[in-house]
């Protein structure tokens, strides 16, 4: 499936003239990767009105060749890219007001708009925050293709581990298991750190897998993404390990996969993130446990794991149509253990479309 880079450009394009800005030095490298297609780590790349540059190095040389949108152009560097970028800007006309992304420069290289490209260099250089991301929140449907395509990967991968798990292994085994699967499946990476936490240790919202002993009757929390083509998942999933869930474990389960359920079913386009939080902390305040669920109920994925747009109670900015959103309610209590139960939605214009199958029972392993 083709990716359309040109209207990517266009539209960053359309977003500078109405900033009143001649040009974008784009440095964060999933940005990068957006509009060219540049999957390498040094990298920076430069769109006026009518041109996209991209500087790279040496070690590129022959990947750019096969990754680089032809849209784009591509200079290779055998020394520094910043000396490269002072060059370049003198061969293009009319360029006087140039934005860096301010969330992604370093003070250093900040300090070097003023030191060797300010406005005795003839630019001026201002500060801008989220031009591209806010071109990536709507997914496109390459992009979609990957998500659902690490989705699967991810999914596929837990089926595969579950019946391999037993009461006595550690979370980093099982951990090792699971992200084994994934690469087997066609993963080119974890989406982010696995976290598989077991027992009392599941009550960590951001747990990573320690040498802790998996015991029987323990709730067993996975938290892990896959990535294809540059696009992770998010899939949360907890189990019981050995035996029947008892009485409170099936009825916190139970509560959260419910604030789960009705969330992704009603989540829309053009919701507040803050209501859409709603959907699931609503419910799970009326059932008793609101202080037990701290964090947000969901953020968008992609090129990363935690992008835009946020679903949390100080979220005002709606959500795209195209989306690809989490929806994560958990309850946690400490010494005792906790639930969450995550799904990736895509928001389309039809609705909610939920791509994530797993089993959201409370199934019991080992």
């Amino acid at each position: 499936m083709s990716v359309p880079y040109a209207e990517r450009l266009a539209r960053l394009r359309a977003s500078l003239a109405q900033s009143q800005l001649d040009a974008l030095l784009v440095s964060a490298l999933p940005n990068v990767r957006y509009l060219t297609g540049f999957t390498g780590s040094n990298g920076l790349v430069l769109v006026t009105a009518d041109d996209a540059l991209l500087l790279t190095d040496f070690r590129y040389a022959t990947q750019v060749k096969h990754e680089v949108a032809a849209e784009v152009r591509v200079a290779i560097e055998q020394m520094s890219l910043w000396t490269r970028l002072w060059k370049e800007l003198k061969l293009l006309p009319r360029i006087e007001v140039l934005a860096f992304e301010s969330a992604h420069v370093t003070h250093q290289d900040a300090a070097r708009f003023v030191a060797e490209g300010g406005e005795g260099a003839g630019w001026k250089w201002r500060p801008a925050l989220n031009l591209v991301e806010v071109l990536r929140e709507s997914k496109d449907a390459s992009e979609l293709a990957h998500i659902r395509a690490a989705v699967q990967i991810a999914e596929h991968a837990l089926a595969r581990t579950l019946p391999q798990l037993r009461a006595g292994m550690t979370e980093l085994a099982v951990a090792g298991l699971l992200e084994y699967e994934m690469r087997l499946a066609g993963s080119e990476r974890t989406a982010f750190e696995t976290i598989v936490a077991a027992g009392p240790r599941s009550a960590l919202p951001h747990a990573r897998a320690s040498a802790q002993v998996i015991e029987k009757g323990d709730l067993l929390l996975f938290d892990f993404g896959a990535t294809s083509g540059g696009y992770v998942s998010d899939i949360t999933r907890t189990f019981i390990v050995g035996r029947a869930p008892d009485a409170r474990q099936q009825e916190i389960h139970d509560v959260v996969r419910e604030a789960n359920g009705s969330a992704s079913a009603a989540v829309r386009a053009g919701m507040r993130g803050r209501d859409a939080d709603a959907l699931a902390r609503d419910y799970i305040e009326r059932r008793g446990f609101g202080a037990a669920f701290g964090h947000s109920t969901g953020h968008g994925i992609g090129l990363e794991i935690h992008e835009a747009p946020r679903l949390a109670k100080t979220a005002e900015a709606p959500l795209a149509p195209g989306a690809v959103v989490t929806i994560e309610p958990g309850i946690y209590l400490e010494g005792w253990g906790g639930v969450r139960i995550e799904d990736d939605v895509v928001l389309t214009t039809d609705g909610p479309e939920r791509l994530t199958t797993f089993e959201r029972t409370l199934l019991q392993v080992g």
